[in-house]
């Protein structure tokens, strides 16, 4: 699988809620991303809420052969836009089924819990996952925003086979959680892959790798993801087309020893 795939979720309104002011414009994403190679789709319910994964379907359905649609649950949004988790099993349950109509899917190919409920056991939570796996809804169960020992306790319950954790150039607080997945051959799909913050300043090792390819600061963030490990899944998400092209071309850079050591 090509590692470096598409996250829809700024294709919909501000806050990532409702349909964006461009209804087209978003089709059009969707489907240059896929014509670029992307062939992992990262959606969830959340996201508009329910908007995202409409506008996946209507873009790409009938889906092409080897396209990977994965989907999240367990996150309720509300008028104010704020997050809230729900990890109760009836509730993934109502959410995955909704997922796989909106989908207008069979069998959800990867289906992510969006966060740990601290309201609820994380064995409940998981247990739900694994039923609906046993019953074909869910070909493969991933995880997100998730710590290692929680990783290790899902495990033992439902093989993991993607944990997507928020990681990058300049947030790499789950260096632990990558590593466990490194270990496992878990694939790890970080979000906001391409946070840079001050590490884009002119002439900061970032800068001066950039100049040097003729690169973007955004596009060696993604080739430094891409370098970093070999289950590294980037997940870079955008409106734009131009920026679409722009992210897609990072899979081409090819860093060298000294310049990740730098990095």
């Amino acid at each position: 699988m090509r590692r470096l795939g598409f996250g829809a979720m700024r294709l919909c309104g501000p806050r990532i809620m409702g349909w964006p002011p461009d209804r087209e414009n978003a089709l059009r994403v969707l489907r240059r991303a896929v014509e670029l190679g992307a062939n992992l789709i990262d959606t969830s319910d959340a996201y508009g809420p329910e908007v995202n994964e409409l506008q996946v379907a209507e873009a790409l359905h009938p889906y092409p052969e080897g396209l990977v649609i994965a989907t999240k649950g367990g996150v309720v949004r509300e008028e104010s836009a704020a997050w809230l988790r729900d990890g109760r099993p009836e509730h993934l349950r109502a959410a995955c089924e909704a997922s796989l109509r909106r989908l207008r899917l069979e069998r959800i190919d990867l289906y992510q819990l969006h966060g740990p409920d601290r309201n609820v056991p994380l064995e409940d939570t998981v247990g739900e996952l694994a039923r609906l796996r046993e019953e074909g809804k869910i070909r493969h169960v991933g995880l997100s925003n998730v710590t290692t020992e929680q990783l290790r306790r899902a495990h033992a319950i439902v093989p993991v086979v993607s944990v997507q954790n928020r990681y990058s150039l300049a947030d790499r607080a789950s260096e632990d959680v990558l590593e466990a997945c490194e270990l496992e051959r878990i694939a790890f799909l970080p979000w906001r892959p391409l946070a840079t913050d001050s590490l884009a300043r002119e002439g900061r090792p970032l800068d001066r790798v950039a100049q040097a390819h003729r690169a973007t600061h955004g596009q060696i963030a993604l080739a430094w993801l891409l370098h970093r490990s070999p289950v590294a899944c980037p997940i870079p998400g955008t409106s734009s087309l131009e920026h679409l092209e722009e992210n897609m071309a990072a899979a081409s850079i090819e860093l060298r020893e000294d310049e990740l050591r730098a990095l």
